[in-house]
């Protein structure tokens, strides 16, 4: 791990968790495989492995993979069911830094999120201390545009509950994405939290490079996984 730990040492580690393609049976009565992995992108490695034995179990996995990873200098990614108060504090623990998307699951957290940038949002944050990126991507016939606002004022966390329990809290983020692909118009808005006190332009970079990770582990050759774990 300290070998692997110089490769990966300031990139993104994504944690996310996935049912095995083809691993039930239910002639046999077998259950699905749920694998929860460590995955660091840049690098083009798995980290380490856990299976779970449904998908809620994620939750256990996922601290004890933290144990087993020396993620220090490293930026933590998890999927929304990661986004809780003590695995955000085993990642500072470590040595390392979150970003981690605010969902349903968090549902106080969201809407306080939404309270957050809903109002100088309005006013299209004129004379507010948000800092912005803005990049398109285009993709044969599709076109991507985003837009990132984040802040690292202590007042703006304020509104937000609870928000002693989170440990390193610095900056709240929004994300906007928009895709255009023929007569096709998508947006979505997404909220992070984060310990990092960053730019936005770092942060879209950071979400590209977790997007671009949970592809390649989706990617990853199941048949052999299988394999493995029949052994």
């Amino acid at each position: 791990m300290q070998a692997i730990q110089q490769v990966a040492g300031g990139q993104v580690i994504v944690l996310d968790g996935k049912q095995l393609r083809r691993s039930d049976d239910r002639s046999l009565g077998k259950e699905a495989i749920y694998m929860v992995s460590a995955w660091a992108g840049a690098a083009g490695l798995v980290l380490a492995q856990k299976s779970v034995d449904e998908h809620s179990n994620e939750m256990t996995a996922i601290p004890q993979l933290l144990d087993l990873l020396d993620v220090g200098g490293c930026i933590v990614t998890i999927d929304a069911i990661g986004a809780q108060t003590k695995i955000a504090e085993t990642i500072v623990n470590k040595g390392a830094d979150y970003l981690l998307p605010v969902k349903d699951n968090q549902q106080t957290l969201l809407d306080d999120m939404r309270g957050v940038f809903t109002l100088d949002q309005s006013y299209d944050f004129k004379d507010a201390p948000y800092d912005h990126a803005h990049s398109v991507n285009k993709n044969h016939a599709r076109i991507e545009i985003q837009d990132c606002w984040c802040m690292s004022d202590p007042a703006y966390l304020l509104p937000v509950r609870d928000v002693g329990k989170w440990k390193a809290l610095k900056s709240p983020v929004m994300l906007r994405a928009e895709r255009i692909r023929g007569d096709k118009h998508e947006v979505k808005v997404r909220y992070y939290i984060s310990s990092l006190e960053t730019s936005a332009a770092r942060f879209l970079k950071l979400s590209r490079a977790g997007i671009k990770a949970k592809r390649l582990l989706c990617a990853w050759d199941e048949d052999y996984l299988l394999k493995v774990l029949a052994v």
